[in-house]
């Protein structure tokens, strides 16, 4: 981008086509410094979906100190509207993520705007399920170790558990749920079975997965309470343009080969073809050749410079779903 100096209008080498891709974490870094400017513009851009529900928050401290009679009718507006739109607008934001794992060119903005759109219904649905089940499960925390101490019955410790394990396992489906959504044609109910199989089959993958987001998320929400509150301020500042897009990545790049390995590649191998997404990108035997990709081979270019030392500014120039995807049964 040139945001902090020049530099961008100078010509590397190029990257090799046929380059070896580095694996595991390596690759998630190379993604994420190659992309980290748009992962920021991500971010900006679901974290205005959550507007809604800082606008709710702010009615309902309204109507508690007497300030807005009507703040409890508002806020329950905008609460509702963020529950609708958080399911498209998570949607959304992993198709782009999911572009960038897989390295496809990615027009953020449009690409956005148009997941959004067309993944609406389903979406929609699947974010208002998660919003009522995550009130119901922070409901649960509160009223339950209160009960437990007021009573002493074995009875709620049982309850208590049952709620954590099934907020894990919603925990668990989310991982896939949007993803399978936006990656293939799959009904609304396969896709939920289908997550809910990946929550159990891919279990190690899971969990390693959930302790990062985890650790990620623990950790930030103790610097906030606990360092000086000049930081904590930074930090708050830092919240529109940090945690949600790296996060997110983190678990497409780990959760979307899941997908590929039991729900797209098997629909595949049952026609007899091979997924598009692993096939390389060469030609074909009969193909003729025409252009040699020199990508890793050429020689750096300067830029001519114009009299007086400075340098002449550089100019910069810039796939609908179709998996059916196998329910796992």
């Amino acid at each position: 981008m040139g945001l902090f100096g020049g530099g961008y209008d100078r010509a590397g080498v190029g990257i090799a086509k046929n380059a070896p891709k580095k694996k595991g974490f390596f690759r998630y870094m190379e993604i994420f410094g190659r992309k980290f400017w748009k992962l920021l513009e991500l971010n900006v851009i679901y974290f205005l979906c959550f507007l809604p529900l800082g606008a709710a928050a702010v009615f309902f401290l309204l109507w508690g100190s007497g300030a807005l009679r009507s703040g409890w009718i508002l806020s329950l507006i905008f609460t509702l509207l963020f529950m609708v739109i958080f399911g498209p607008a998570t949607a959304a934001h992993t198709k782009v993520l999911k572009n960038f794992v897989m390295e496809k060119p990615t027009f953020l903005l449009h690409d956005f705007i148009r997941t959004f759109r067309s993944e609406f219904k389903h979406a929609a649905i699947v974010g208002f399920l998660d919003c009522v089940i995550a009130c119901c499960i922070a409901a649960a925390c509160y009223v339950y170790p209160k009960l437990i101490d007021q009573t002493g019955s074995n009875f709620y410790y049982v309850l208590f558990a049952i709620t954590i394990s099934f907020g894990l396992i919603v925990i668990l489906m989310n991982f896939y749920v949007f993803l399978m959504m936006i990656s293939t044609n799959l009904s609304l109910k396969n896709t939920l079975k289908n997550s809910l199989a990946l929550g159990i089959v891919a279990l190690k993958n899971n969990v390693i997965t959930l302790l990062i987001v985890g650790g990620v998320i623990a950790l930030y929400v103790l610097a906030l309470v606990f360092i000086n509150i000049r930081y904590s301020m930074i930090l708050l500042f830092l919240l529109p343009f940090l945690p949600a897009s790296w996060l997110g990545l983190a678990v497409v790049f780990r959760c979307y080969p899941m997908i590929q390995k039991y729900i797209i590649n098997p629909f595949y191998e049952q026609r007899g073809e091979v997924n598009p997404e692993l096939m390389a990108d060469e030609p074909k035997d009969d193909e003729e050749i025409v252009f040699e990709d020199m990508g890793g081979k050429e020689k750096p270019m300067e830029p001519p410079k114009k009299k007086g030392g400075k340098e002449s500014s550089g100019g910069r120039s810039h796939a609908a779903k179709s998996h059916k995807g196998k329910i796992i049964s």
